[in-house]
């Protein structure tokens, strides 16, 4: 059975309700007048006519612009696909938890969105010469930061709140493996350049980190999404508890290595980024190498204080009794 978390022993249906945070009425066209269908439309859009604008003038050269198209193309055909399955009713058939899916969906959409709107204009349209490529590419920026907006919304309206039952990835600790594997996967992005780590024990160390502990909250998330959490020979809390403070231990190693490896000339590092000859000449569309370092030490920051919320939320699911 699907994991469920919940305050209280009253259990609910699916509602009508045009609440917020209310699902929306499937199986009918009334499903795109409600204010999360409604929403879910202006996410249609705005990843549409963002990906539509780069592509009208080929301004995604590199390896950030492919990151921002991938990112529209990718959010515009789950949305679409979403808005399909509710207005045909189709929930029941789809081949994933309905309860954790849309939501688990919102928030990386939302993560994928920001992150291009971060990337997209820093890395790749300063460099674009004054014109309509340039013109289309800060408008397509726009349409991505709206829609980042309009998936945390989605993520807003719909995760769980005291009293409600729903599923694991509505509540606060589905939600932050979420943030944990999308971190996870900017950090593999920045370190696919192996003489970062290449030949460095400690270093290789880190990286093994990161793989072990995006790995294990795949799995978790995965579980959720195929309502397979059953076949653990231990409870799923349990599980979740054990997996948050192994990752902690995991991820506090590695944002003590990287830095002191990859900054500390002691230990042969660089702290300096003007001595890094990647870094002295001016390069478009690319990252340099000392950049790079500084980027996973805070990613990896970044990702252990989520995982320490994690392992917070997930010891309260266990211990608690209410």
């Amino acid at each position: 059975m699907p994991v469920t978390v919940t305050r209280t022993t009253v259990t609910t249906t699916m509602s009508s309700s045009t609440g917020l945070g209310s699902p929306t009425i499937v199986g009918t066209p009334r499903a795109l007048t409600q204010p999360l269908g409604l929403l879910r439309l202006l996410q249609l859009l705005c990843t549409c006519v963002a990906f539509s604008l780069v592509a009208s003038v080929g301004a995604w050269t590199g390896p950030m612009g492919n990151w921002s198209m991938f990112t529209w193309c990718f959010c515009f055909s789950v949305t679409l696909i979403i808005l399909i399955v509710e207005l045909g009713g189709l929930q029941a058939r789809f081949p994933l938890s309905w309860r954790n899916f849309p939501i688990t969906y919102a928030c990386y959409a939302a993560l994928f969105c920001l992150s291009s709107s971060i990337i997209y204009p820093t890395t790749y349209v300063q460099f674009l010469s004054h014109g309509r490529s340039r013109d289309h590419a800060i408008a397509a920026t726009a349409f991505s930061c709206i829609a980042c907006v309009a998936y945390a919304t989605e993520v807003a309206w719909t995760r769980a709140r005291p009293g409600e039952i729903t599923g694991y990835m509505a509540t606060v600790p589905g939600l932050l493996k979420v943030l944990e594997t999308f971190v996870a996967c900017i950090i593999f992005a920045f370190i696919s350049d192996v003489s970062l780590y290449q030949r460095k024990p400690a270093l290789e160390w880190c990286v093994a980190v990161y793989a072990i502990c995006f790995i294990l909250a795949a799995v978790a998330i995965l579980l959720n999404l195929g309502e397979c959490t059953n076949m653990l020979p231990i409870p799923f809390p349990t599980f979740l508890s054990g997996l948050a403070l192994l990752s902690v231990l995991l991820y506090a190693t590695a944002l003590v290595l990287w830095p002191l490896y990859q900054f500390d000339e002691k230990y042969g590092g660089e702290p300096w980024r003007s001595r890094d000859v990647s870094c002295s000449r001016s390069h478009n569309y690319y990252v340099c190498s000392w950049d790079r370092r500084l980027a996973v030490a805070i990613l990896t920051a970044i990702n252990l204080l989520a995982y320490v919320a994690d392992l917070v939320h997930s010891a309260h699911l266990v211990f608690v009794r209410v």
